[in-house]
C-alpha cells in the first residue's frame, strides 16, 4: 500500500498472501513479544486477512481509545462478528452503540447487582461442596460450568444452565469466536454457526414464555424486557436474543479465565494466600455476605486486581482506521486494522517495576502503580466501550474469593503443564489439575 501521508507506514512484516500472519498469531503465544522487541511499540502486520497496526503501551491505548467514533470504530475478527449477531452490542458502533449501551446498563447498575449477589453466593457455596467431595479434579471445566451457571441463573433464569441444551451448544459456540471463518460442518467455525443457530431457538423460546408469564423475575432478562431507551423504544425480539448471547459469553468466558488465574496463582503464592485468609478471618463472616463486607476485603481487591494485570482475560481488542491519522511519527492509514495490547500494556515497566512479579501492593494507595498513567491498567478495556458487565465481573470474583479462601485448602498435582493457552483467553494447557479439601482451624 502507498503511503498516504507524509508520515511513512509502522516497521514491520505482513507475512503471507491473503492469510498474512495469522497462523503464527494464532499459535505462537510470543508472536506480539518477538515483534514488540523487533519493532518496538508500534508495528504492521497481516492478521484475520486486514493489514493491521499493532499498538503497545499507554499512551497508544490513550491515543486509540479517547478517539472513538472520531478516527476509529470498534471492529472484530469477521468470525466474531457473524457469531456475536449483527444486531449485538459488541458490533454496533456510533449513537446507536451509545443509545444501546444505556438501555443495556440497567441490568448492572448498583441495584441489579446487589439483588444477584445472593445467588451468586449460593452457587458458589454448592460449587464448593460438590469440590470437597470430588477432592482430585480438573479445575478449568469446574470453573466454566460454575461461571456458565450463574450467569444462566442471573440473565435468563435458567437453572444449572451448563447441564442443559443451551450449555452444550454454548461451549461448541464459543469455541469458534475465534477461529478461521470457514464455513464447513467440521471447522470449528461451522460447527459454531450451528450451534448459534441451535442456541438463539431455545433463547427466543425462553423469551416468549417469559412475554407471556406474570411472574415478576428480578433476572437480566426481566430488566432488559422492560427498559427502554430515551425515545420511548423497547429491544426487539432478534436484539434480545443477540444481547442475551452476548451477555452469556460475556460474563462465562473470560470470568472462567480470570478465576483460574487467580486459583493457579494463589498455589504459587502461598504467603499471599494465607494473608488473604487472615483478612477474611479477621471480618468475621458468619452470615451471608453484603456489599458492605465486600468492600472491607481491601486485600483481596488488590491480589484481583494483580491477578488481572498480570494475566488479563482479554489479551488487547480490534479498531478500524475510519480517516487516514498519525501516531508517533508514523500513517495510520484508513480502512486498516489497529490492535491495542492490554497484556503487554501491563508488562510495562515503565508503569510496573519487575512486572512479572505478582505483587498486589502495586494497588496500594502509597504505590497506586495503575494510577501512573491514563489507560495503563485496562483489564476491561476503557474509553467508551468499556465492559459493560465490569462490576458484574468484579463481584463474582470477589464472591468466589472470598468463599473459597475462606472454606478451602488446595495445592496443584504433580506432572501437569501449567504454561497458558492465550486464544480465546488465557487457560492452562492440562486444565488445572488440583486436589481440594476443607480448610482446617
Amino acid at each position: 500500500m502507498e503511503k498516504v501521508s507524509n508520515f511513512p507506514l509502522p516497521p514491520g512484516q505482513t507475512g503471507l498472501p491473503i492469510i498474512g500472519e495469522t497462523i503464527a498469531f494464532f499459535s505462537d503465544r510470543n508472536f506480539l513479544k518477538k515483534r514488540q522487541e523487533k519493532y518496538g511499540s508500534i508495528f504492521k502486520t497481516q492478521i484475520f486477512g486486514r493489514p493491521t497496526i499493532v499498538i503497545t503501551g499507554a499512551e497508544g491505548n490513550y491515543f486509540l481509545l479517547t478517539n472513538e467514533n472520531k478516527s476509529f470504530i470498534s471492529t472484530w475478527p469477521s468470525s466474531t462478528k457473524t457469531l456475536l449477531g449483527e444486531t449485538s452490542l459488541a458490533v454496533q458502533n456510533g449513537s446507536f452503540h451509545t443509545a444501546r449501551r444505556k438501555l443495556l446498563y440497567q441490568a448492572f447498575q448498583p441495584r441489579a447487582l446487589a439483588s444477584y449477589l445472593p445467588e451468586m453466593e449460593k452457587i458458589t457455596a454448592q460449587y464448593l461442596e460438590r469440590w470437597k467431595q470430588l477432592k482430585s479434579f480438573v479445575w478449568y471445566p469446574e470453573l466454566r460450568n460454575y461461571t456458565l451457571d450463574i450467569a444462566c441463573k442471573l440473565l435468563i433464569n435458567l437453572e444449572q444452565g451448563s447441564q442443559t441444551k443451551i450449555g452444550k451448544l454454548f461451549k461448541i459456540w464459543d469455541e469458534g469466536l475465534f477461529s478461521i471463518p470457514i464455513t464447513l460442518p467440521w471447522t470449528k467455525f461451522g460447527r459454531a454457526l450451528k450451534a448459534r443457530e441451535e442456541l438463539l431457538k431455545e433463547i427466543e423460546l425462553i423469551i416468549l414464555q417469559r412475554q407471556k408469564s406474570d411472574q415478576e423475575i428480578k433476572d437480566s432478562l426481566g430488566i432488559l424486557l422492560k427498559a427502554k431507551d430515551e425515545e420511548g423504544n423497547q429491544l426487539t425480539l432478534e436484539e434480545l436474543k443477540d444481547q442475551i448471547l452476548l451477555l452469556l459469553f460475556a460474563g462465562h468466558e473470560t470470568l472462567t479465565s480470570a478465576l483460574s488465574s487467580f486459583c493457579l496463582l494463589m498455589c504459587q503464592h502461598l504467603n499471599i494466600l494465607e494473608k488473604i485468609q487472615q483478612e477474611q478471618d479477621t471480618l468475621n463472616l458468619t452470615s451471608s455476605l453484603n456489599l458492605d463486607q465486600l468492600k472491607q476485603m481491601v486485600y483481596l481487591e488488590k491480589v484481583l486486581k494483580e491477578v488481572l494485570r498480570l494475566i488479563p482475560p482479554v489479551g488487547g481488542g480490534f479498531r478500524e482506521v475510519i480517516q487516514n491519522c498519525e501516531f508517533q511519527g508514523y500513517t495510520i492509514p484508513k480502512g486498516w486494522i489497529v490492535q491495542y495490547q492490554i497484556s503487554r500494556t501491563h508488562q510495562d515497566t515503565t508503569i510496573y517495576p519487575n512486572p512479572a512479579q505478582f505483587d498486589p501492593d502495586r494497588f496500594s494507595i502509597k504505590r497506586a502503580e495503575d494510577k501512573q498513567q491514563p489507560f495503563g491498567y485496562i483489564p476491561f478495556g476503557g474509553g467508551i466501550r468499556e465492559c459493560l458487565g465490569k462490576e458484574f465481573a468484579r463481584l463474582e470474583m470477589k464472591i468466589f474469593a472470598s468463599l473459597l479462601t475462606q472454606n478451602c485448602t488446595w495445592q496443584l498435582l504433580p506432572n501437569q503443564d501449567l504454561s497458558l493457552n492465550m486464544i480465546p483467553t488465557p487457560k492452562p494447557k492440562d486444565g488445572l489439575k488440583v486436589i481440594l479439601s476443607e480448610r482446617k482451624d
